[in-house]
């Protein structure tokens, strides 16, 4: 049965009321969900392997037995030492790591398609955008619903405001909160700053709000074309915190079925 959700206008007022799209109705399927992001995550993965030659720059070679040593291979000089062999010090590594390893987990299309409409639907509920971490106290309904107009704002303040009547803004401080700088070298490697996951933000058309979005902490805009796994569930974990225009949710039916106003 579908259900219906009000639209709320950029002060946080109800105007009307949408019906969800059947989309909303998909059992929650975490293990799918994890398959579906684990392979869109293995495809930005870098494959890395070892020089083939790597420890076998040598002149080592066994002496073979009847000598009284063992037929380690053995440097050629004044002073032998045992190289090339595994074990040894600048020997070969017995099994190392190959560039040809096939590192880019495939998941099929079905799977896919039932990981992201698990994904939407789990947006929905209350007790898993919780159990997520989100802070929605003050937020009315979940998912949030706004007008078209949301869409069409170019200024970072507009979209903090409509942010804070919607009951919003406390999960932004949650992130604000949560940043930290990371430990080890990758504070050298562009990742300095870590921090926790917003809200995201679903249009149908950017109109202005991407560049107007951007810049809050944690928060991410996308169009519901482009709507994936890993956005709906960061890190395999279902229930972010989603807000969707009325217009986005009326594109989510014509694609899935229902989303019509009421």
């Amino acid at each position: 049965m579908a259900k219906t959700k009000k639209i709320f206008d950029l002060t946080g007022k109800p105007i009307e009321k949408v019906k969800l799209p059947k989309i909303f109705d998909t059992p929650l399927r975490p293990d799918v969900i994890k398959r579906a992001v684990l392979a869109m995550q293995s495809r930005r993965f870098q494959p890395q392997g070892r020089d083939p030659m790597a420890g076998k720059r040598t002149t080592a070679e066994s002496r073979g037995v009847g000598l009284g040593i063992s037929r380690m291979p053995r440097t050629k000089g004044a002073s032998p030492r045992a190289a090339l062999a595994p074990g040894t010090v600048g020997g070969r590594a017995a099994h190392p790591p190959v560039s040809e390893k096939k590192i880019v987990k495939k998941i099929p299309k079905k799977e896919k398609r039932l990981a992201l409409f698990s994904a939407v639907a789990a947006t929905a509920s209350r007790e898993i955008v919780v159990a997520r971490g989100h802070s929605i106290v003050d937020v009315p309904q979940i998912p949030p619903i706004v007008t078209n107009k949301l869409e069409e704002l170019k200024k970072t303040k507009e979209v903090e405001e409509t942010l804070i009547n919607l009951g919003i803004f406390s999960d932004i401080y949650r992130v604000k909160e949560s940043r930290k700088i990371r430990a080890g070298k990758g504070k050298l490697r562009g990742r300095r700053i870590k921090q926790a996951v917003g809200p995201l933000i679903v249009v149908a058309e950017n109109k202005g709000i991407l560049k107007a979005a951007r810049n809050i902490p944690g928060v991410d805009v996308v169009t519901v074309e482009n709507l994936n796994a890993e956005l709906l569930a960061p890190g395999t974990h279902p229930g972010r915190l989603t807000i969707w225009t009325s217009s986005a949710v009326e594109k989510l039916g014509e694609l899935y079925g229902g989303g019509e106003k009421v």
